[in-house]
């Protein structure tokens, strides 16, 4: 039984979200045009607890499944944050509460990848390609997004942050990857004259790996083009930007502001396998849950104007366990909550159909079930915010969902 019921938000104009054509999602031709429109997605590896993250406090199973770890009712000691008066949001995100007032942030409850594995690295690799089930994949589905964007394509279109190439921008698209804090600005050895000059006549010969070494070096210039005024001009007044997250979202923000051809950005975090321990209202999820709402009201806010044009995705490859284990914290499960943000976002709202979480309403009686795969809802992305059409989005996502979630993410 669905708790309650979603309307289509969409008017009979916008209703690009229909059961039509063989993906199923696009009414429309898709546009060539360029469009200005940016997308972030922050993966939270090690599979945050959704559970804690939106917490259905209104249903009597959670505080029976959770005794020591769940969150309290609204205005109760270690209480959540009321959203609609039965989702209640975990006080240490307090800092979006300003994002979910305006409507420019919804959850997607009981959302993820239709796989069963329990794996972190399998569920990781399926919600990177966007090919669940599938591990011969060779791409990441946002480095195939590069390709199927309107417009020319760019050396700089697509930024990683972090200490490697993630497996979800992996592919023959060209990106540009970045590592975390204030290193990830710093000139490299490739940045000196007679060091450049000289890579650059190594690859001069090889006609493939030179245009690839010539997309890396142009990529590379832009972004440090565009932190050039942030480094120069100390609009801050000498005051260091917050460590870790909240850091390298100030310093996204920046880049995406300063050099207008950036139109994806990935950004990964760990930490969120609390098998032990994990706190309620406070404690280790708790204080990783916090720099990550700083994180993003730092980003939304340092968009400024820009936000309006950004969809922010935050999603874990998969949920937790209702209940809690006997060491203070959750396993592994299957369903979680997927969180978007944006000037376009649908938003104050908790979306996805949602049967509670009594013994019967679980997934092998331990965690939630998957009722809105999390493909559904990047198409909808794709499709009304980046302008993809339905060819571009059988590409995307070769498997898609032959029919949309039955609400609407996005206002437009």
């Amino acid at each position: 039984m669905q708790r309650r019921s979603f309307l289509n938000a969409l008017s009979a104009s916008a209703a690009l979200v229909l059961p039509l054509g063989r993906s199923a999602w696009a009414a429309t031709s898709v546009d060539a045009r360029p469009t200005k429109n940016k997308l972030v997605v922050v993966m939270l590896r090690g599979a945050v607890d959704g559970l804690n993250v939106v917490a259905p406090v209104g249903d009597a199973n959670y505080a029976r499944l959770r005794p020591t770890i769940g969150l309290g009712l609204p205005g109760a000691d270690n209480g959540a944050i009321d959203l609609d008066g039965y989702f209640g949001l975990h006080p240490a995100l307090g800092a979006l509460m300003p994002l979910w007032q305006q409507k420019k942030l919804a959850f997607v409850h009981a959302s993820g990848s239709p796989d069963p594995t329990r794996s972190h690295f399998d569920a990781q690799d399926y919600m990177e390609s966007a090919t669940p089930g599938r591990k011969n994949t060779q791409d990441g589905w946002m480095n195939r997004m590069v390709g199927q964007l309107p417009g020319e394509p760019g050396a700089s279109r697509a930024l990683s942050i972090g200490a490697v190439m993630p497996r979800i921008l992996s592919g023959p698209a060209a990106a540009m990857n970045l590592p975390n804090g204030a290193s990830g600005v710093k000139a490299t050895v490739l940045d000196r004259p007679d060091v450049g000059a000289a890579f650059d006549q190594l690859y001069a010969g090889d006609s493939r790996v030179a245009r690839v070494y010539a997309d890396g070096k142009t990529a590379h210039r832009e972004v440090m083009s565009a932190l050039e005024s942030r480094e120069m001009q100390a609009a801050d007044n000498g005051a260091p930007l917050p460590n870790g997250f909240p850091d390298d979202a100030a310093r996204l923000a920046q880049l995406m502001r300063n050099d207008p051809k950036i139109q994806l950005a990935f950004v990964a975090l760990g930490g969120w396998d609390t098998h032990a321990s994990q706190g309620g209202a406070t404690g280790q999820l708790a204080n990783r849950l916090a720099p990550l709402a700083q994180g993003l009201a730092v980003l939304a806010q340092r968009l400024g104007p820009l936000f309006d044009d950004t969809t922010i995705v935050v999603m874990s490859e998969f949920g937790r366990t209702a209940r809690e284990n006997g060491n203070g914290g959750t396993d592994h499960g299957h369903g979680n909550a997927m969180w978007v943000l944006g000037g376009g976002v649908a938003g104050g709202r908790v979306l996805g159909e949602w049967a509670g979480v009594g013994d019967a309403a679980l997934n092998e009686g331990r965690d939630l079930p998957v009722t809105t795969d999390f493909r559904s809802v990047l198409a909808e992305i794709a499709e009304k915010h980046l302008r993809m059409g339905d060819k571009q989005l059988v590409r995307l996502f070769p498997a898609l969902p032959q029919k949309g979630p039955g609400f609407t993410v996005l206002r437009v």
